[in-house]
């Protein structure tokens, strides 16, 4: 970062609506090098040094980059944590399990953040829109910018632990995944040789900091060359950001699958010039990660905008790109080749190696794989073997040329009959229906190691679909043991803040509602 600000001082670094005054703003290279030392000489100063954790509850901003890399520049681990996290308890572990020292915070998530650190070691809170905080909390900005930039020497090494990211908890109790300064700069440099980016690139970040693909993708990346960063506080609703596009031509668009989608579903008519025209004139990339893009949506969103979406796939352990398609080489339905420097294979339930084609566990090797789960060496073991390979837990299949196809989670999978049925495969045919805006496919136990399909469809806006129709459209496209038993119409599903479905809300809903019914046969 030292040498990009050395290089363009003067050069825009980030662009912004301000928390504190509502107007829009933006930073130069120089102006974000002084804000980030003032930052770290403020974390000094009230002990935070090389080996500690300060957590960041915060929507995309200026103060989350800043704190990020402050801390990084003391040897200290930033902690993201996701500001959309309701439960106190799995707030307090959070905090509790990392020891942060402190937390870099808005006004929305005091509440829930002061009530969590009860009884912690966590010192000092510091709100970043709030120029009146005081109390328990203190002003971030007229805080860190009361010091003089930091001019001290930390000795930090590549192998430093400089974020721990917790998983979110749809599976169980969250784990801290430790990512080295060398994950995440093997990761950033890595996707730069694969795609023919630019220093004159614009980028949006349009999904939260706190997850590993945003802050990789649009802040790591841009901010290692040079590039200009446009921040959107949140995804929703699309008009702020869609103006955003306009305004600042971004050339580099972010995103993932939900909204490609719904892109894809309003661009009719004149709102499909206005947004190809008007608001996508100046993209030249689209990148899709954090969840499987159906071919259905790549199709459709290449018709409306004549933009070819680039698919990677990876996860929070990798840093978090694992595999890339290439700008110019897309494989619709694949997720690409390995970065770079990595390295990804396909094996059996016993570890073996399998052959092109053939469907078992991802697992994936390389200097992007993190360094471990935080306080717990006994997942670290499980998640990575002795070679380095990391386990992913997802199910997926190479081609002749190195290309990856992913087929489920390993832990989603169905058995019907002693057969293993993929519920992506199965919503995606039942996204070919006509009526069908979104498919989700989970499996029911039913005793005896069996499980019962049970399909939940959101409709396309005014459309309409009979259960009876809906059934015999699954007996003409789907192997008989593949066909949903059960199929339900719901007005939404469950969603993280990255829009991925909660299949396990849903799993525990159904098992919930079945306990209470009478014992019957099942159909």
């Amino acid at each position: 970062f030292d040498r990009i600000a050395a290089k363009h001082p003067e050069r825009t670094a980030l662009a912004y609506r301000s928390a504190l005054s509502g107007e829009e703003e933006s930073l130069t290279y120089e102006g974000l090098k002084d804000k980030i030392l003032r930052a770290a000489a403020a974390f000094s100063s009230v002990g935070v040094g090389k080996g500690d954790r300060v957590a960041i509850v915060h929507r995309n901003d200026p103060a989350f980059i800043v704190s990020y890399f402050a801390l990084a520049r003391l040897g200290a681990a930033a902690v993201p944590i996701n500001f959309m996290v309701q439960n106190p308890e799995e707030l307090r572990f959070m905090l509790g399990h990392s020891g942060a020292k402190g937390v870099v915070t808005q006004k929305d998530f005091l509440k829930g953040i002061l009530a969590a650190k009860q009884g912690l070691a966590l010192s000092s809170v510091w709100v970043s829109d709030d120029a009146s905080a005081s109390g328990e909390t203190q002003p971030f900005w007229s805080w860190a910018e009361s010091f003089a930039p930091f001019n001290g020497s930390v000795p930090v090494s590549p192998e430093d632990t400089a974020a721990i990211l917790y998983t979110s908890g749809t599976t169980g109790i969250p784990k801290g995944v430790m990512l080295t300064h060398a994950n995440l700069a093997s990761n950033a440099d890595g996707t730069c040789q694969a795609i023919d980016l630019s220093s004159e690139d614009v980028w949006i970040a349009l999904l939260p900091m706190f997850h590993s693909f945003c802050w990789t993708v649009c802040v790591m990346i841009p901010l290692r060359m040079g590039a200009k960063v446009v921040i959107s506080p949140c995804p929703a609703p699309l008009e702020p950001w869609l103006a955003l596009l306009k305004r600042h031509g971004v050339t580099n668009f972010t995103s993932v699958p939900q909204i490609y989608a719904l892109l894809a579903n309003k661009a009719a008519g004149y709102l499909d010039y206005a947004l190809k025209e008007g608001f996508f004139k100046t993209v030249r990339f689209c990148f899709s990660g954090a969840a499987p893009l159906s071919p259905m949506t790549h199709q459709a969103f290449k018709e409306a905008f004549g933009l070819e979406i680039i698919e990677g796939y990876g996860l929070t352990e990798t840093a978090p790109i694992a595999a890339l398609n290439r700008s110019g080489r897309v494989k619709v339905g694949s997720v690409g080749q390995p970065l770079p420097g990595g390295f990804v294979r396909i094996v059996d339930e016993a570890g073996k190696e399998l052959a092109v084609g053939m469907e078992g566990e991802i697992e994936i090797k390389g200097p992007s794989v993190m360094k471990g789960y935080f306080k717990n060496e006994e997942a670290t073991r499980e998640a990575i073997g002795p070679e380095g390979w990391f386990k992913s837990g997802d199910i997926g299949a190479l081609d002749e040329e190195g290309f990856l196809f992913i087929r489920d989670r390993k832990k989603d999978m169905i058995i019907v009959g002693g057969l293993k049925v993929y519920p992506a495969q199965v919503e995606n045919v039942l996204a070919t229906h006509p009526a069908v805006q979104e498919a989700v496919v989970i499996g029911i136990p039913e005793g005896a190691g069996e499980e019962r399909i049970k399909a939940f469809l959101v409709l396309r806006k005014g459309a309409s679909a009979d259960i009876l129709q809906l059934h015999q459209f699954c007996r003409q496209n789907l192997d008989p043991y593949k066909r949903p038993k059960d199929i339900e119409i719901v007005e939404e599903l469950p969603k993280n803040t990255l829009q991925k479905t909660l299949k396990r809300v849903l799993r525990e809903r159904e098992i919930t509602k079945r306990a209470a019914q009478p014992s019957k046969v099942p159909a």
